[in-house]
């Protein structure tokens, strides 16, 4: 069986991913890909990762873990979600790396499903939203905590994609950088579900509803319907050009407010971020989703 493990990571898709691949229940169920309910497994492969060992293959775990999440199915591909598989966001940064408990979270999952083919799927962020997101969300610990004291020029998530390499070198990783979701997210859908790229899925315009004014989304929509012959390449295009018209500035807009941050700082940031994913393109193993 194949097992996507979707790790977030935090702050990315909240949950609408996963809300989306749940609208395509009975295309799912004809091409063999099962998509177990969280509080199936979030919580029991928490518990059961603490109790093995990563040095054996729990045979007698993984059948009761199986078995919670799909019974007697025998799919072929399984997608699990959880923003805390690579740890919980106030463990997220620490010594100026991002997840630093990765490599062996993905030992005891990879031992815990000893036999299935895994494959790992996670958004990426640029540092300079990422870090805030993680603070806003901790309003009762202070952000020297969160953050480790973290250098934020320093953070790198091929940093964490390599490490994740050499923990797990047989595991294929799938990433994407939250910014270009709303073009990229039905690709994002069908990679995950491992489905052909020219099937349709419900849920492709879920995020683009949120940022986009309804006469926006109605004008877009009636224009795809008109010039059903596009590619995937021209659809992205157009899918842009109406975001910069019709885009709600106040779901496209972040707060950059941390103390002692400049815009310098941000700018530095963000140039530091957009290096980082051309790297990332080219380590062996990894697909990158681009618009």
């Amino acid at each position: 069986m194949q097992i996507v493990l979707h790790a977030g990571a935090h702050f990315t898709d909240d949950g609408k991913l996963l809300g989306s691949l749940a609208q395509n229940t009975e295309l799912m169920a004809q091409h063999g890909i099962a998509l177990p309910p969280p509080s199936t497994y979030r919580r029991q492969i928490r518990d059961t990762l603490g109790q093995m060992s990563n040095a054996i293959m729990a045979t007698d775990y993984k059948g009761a873990v199986m078995g919670g999440m799909i019974g007697d199915a025998t799919p072929d591909r399984m997608v699990l979600s959880n923003d805390n598989f690579f740890g919980v966001p106030r463990r997220a940064i620490k010594n100026n790396l991002l997840f630093p408990t990765a490599g062996d979270r993905l030992r005891g999952l990879c031992s815990l499903f000893y036999g299935e083919d895994i494959e790992v799927f996670l958004a990426l962020r640029n540092p300079a939203t990422f870090l805030p997101a993680l603070v806003d969300a901790s309003p009762n610990h202070a952000i020297e905590e969160v953050t480790d004291n973290c250098d934020p020029t320093m953070l790198r998530w091929s940093e964490l994609i390599l490490r994740i390499r050499e923990a797990v070198p047989h595991v294929p990783i799938t990433v994407w950088c939250n910014e270009d979701t709303p073009l990229i997210w039905e690709e994002v859908m069908r990679e995950m579900a491992g489905l052909d790229h020219n099937i349709p899925m419900a849920g492709s315009t879920d995020l683009l509803r949120e940022i986009m004014s309804k006469e926006g989304m109605a004008r877009l929509e009636a224009f795809l319907a008109e010039h059903q012959g596009v590619t995937e390449i021209q659809k992205r295009r157009v899918i842009a050009a109406f975001l910069d018209k019709f885009a709600l500035e106040d779901q496209i807009e972040e707060e950059l407010d941390l103390p002692g941050w400049t815009a310098t700082m941000v700018d530095q940031i963000t140039d530091a971020y957009d290096e980082d994913v051309f790297q990332i393109e080219r380590i062996p193993g990894v697909t990158l989703i681009t618009p």
